[in-house]
């Protein structure tokens, strides 16, 4: 990466999966590229402290390998299942902490916030959002899968847009 970009580190937290999505947002302009993106996945059968771990692992991993300068994470959306928003938060919490702990910034967004920055309509649908994400990105793939993918990497493209005012480049 040269110095006329920043990396953002977007990530949609779960326990099950972990969506997370690199871009680069190129100075001075309002083009973000993907660098590279994908998902956690942890196995059910394994205790709850070993799912956390893993995910530590891998974003640690993500975070030493690309040097993002920002971490943006999508809040927990609480609709029915306390149990489902618990885990999520425990996974959100692992990696605030991650991002604490290498001391780089973290942006928080809800999902009427991404939707809104991505595709200027914070009620839109699934498919809508992967279809923007994918032209935002100049993503060929036929699909984004999981889903889990297409919003973490929705969540960099929102911080990427939204922090545009006070962007600094190193």
């Amino acid at each position: 990466m040269s110095s006329q970009e920043k990396i953002v580190l977007g990530i949609d937290p779960g326990t099950a999966t972990t969506g997370y999505g690199i871009i680069a947002k190129r100075k001075g302009s309002g083009v973000v590229k993907a660098v590279k993106y994908g998902v956690i996945v942890t196995k059910k059968e394994l205790p709850l402290s070993e799912r956390l771990f893993i995910i530590y692992q891998e974003i640690s991993q993500l975070i030493n390998n690309y040097h993002p300068a920002e971490v943006a994470v999508e809040e927990i959306f609480f609709n029915k299942n306390s149990k489902t928003a618990i885990s999520v938060g425990e996974a959100r919490g692992v990696i605030l902490l991650n991002a604490a702990m290498q001391s780089i910034p973290v942006f928080e967004y809800t999902p009427l916030q991404v939707k809104q920055s991505v595709v200027g309509y914070g009620r839109a649908k699934k498919d809508q959002v992967i279809y923007m994400v994918k032209t935002i990105l100049n993503i060929q793939e036929v699909k984004l899968t999981p889903d889990d993918v297409a919003d973490a990497l929705a969540v960099a493209i929102c911080h990427a847009f939204q922090s545009e005012i006070n962007y600094s480049y190193v």
